[in-house]
């Protein structure tokens, strides 16, 4: 008789895809939480200001943030090192931060830590290769630490994967002197030939709208609660809009296309 091996339980369903966060890049991170505060908006920094922050926050009392960021000096030539310490694509996306104009600069989706390795392989088994889990600790400015992991695709301009952040730092109280309250909408521009994965990455993000674009990058970010626009001379190259500007939704949340 031949020995068999039981057989394997049925997967479960991955949860639906949440956004973490919209990535602003800007110039002069100083100057950027200044003006976003101008405009309205209670800004946190991400690390002390006076070590050479690179990231600040836009938080809302749940779901997804705005993260302003500005790059190292010199990271427009360092593709190779980057590479070689968050695996491959990184570098790539590294140097179309440093080297792009203000504005929205990429997005992050929340993948539970305990899933992120099975994700990236199903990912990789559905033709969308990603770089290797890496694993971070950021010290925030009240000398705390903050952990998470990430993984980029090594297709430079697709949506990253990031782990929430450990111990959560979403702060509770939270109010914007201009009335914002949530983060309801992200308008995501994606190239036709983008679509397959970024439909992977995805899933069914209820907070994405997909839209067809020449190239794929957010467009804009829908705010619940603002009392008019903000002012774009403050917001660094970033739309954001009240959140009854939105277009009408299309059919299934994250997975069709939109060209309103």
């Amino acid at each position: 008789m031949t020995a068999t091996s039981p057989p394997s339980p049925p997967s479960l369903p991955s949860p639906p895809r949440r956004t973490s966060h919209v990535l602003v890049r800007v110039h002069d991170l100083h100057r950027a939480v200044q003006d976003f505060r101008a405009a309205g908006f209670d800004v946190a920094y991400a690390t002390a200001p006076e070590r050479k922050a690179l990231h600040a926050h836009v938080w809302f009392p749940q779901g997804p943030v705005i993260e302003l960021l500005t790059t190292p000096p010199g990271a427009r030539w360092m593709r190779l090192p980057v590479d070689l310490r968050f695996g491959r694509g990184a570098g790539d996306r590294m140097v179309r931060w440093a080297r792009q104009d203000e504005g929205f600069c990429d997005l992050a989706l929340l993948v539970e830590h305990a899933e992120l390795a099975g994700v990236t392989r199903r990912l990789a088994d559905d033709g969308v290769p990603c770089g290797r889990a890496v694993h971070w600790t950021r010290r925030r400015p009240d000398g705390g630490e903050t952990r998470f992991a990430f993984s980029y695709p090594r297709a430079g301009r697709l949506p990253f994967l990031v782990t929430p952040y450990d111990p959560p730092q979403h702060p509770s109280g939270v109010r914007h002197p201009n009335g914002a309250r949530a983060l309801t909408r992200i308008v995501l521009g994606v190239h036709p030939d983008d679509l397959p994965a970024v439909r992977h990455l995805a899933g069914d993000a209820p907070d994405l709208l997909l839209e067809e674009a020449p190239v794929t990058a957010v467009r804009a970010v829908h705010l619940a609660g603002l009392t008019r626009p903000p002012d774009p001379a403050l917001l660094h190259g970033a739309v954001l809009r009240p959140a009854d500007d939105l277009p009408a939704p299309p059919t299934t949340h994250g997975k069709g296309t939109s060209t309103s």
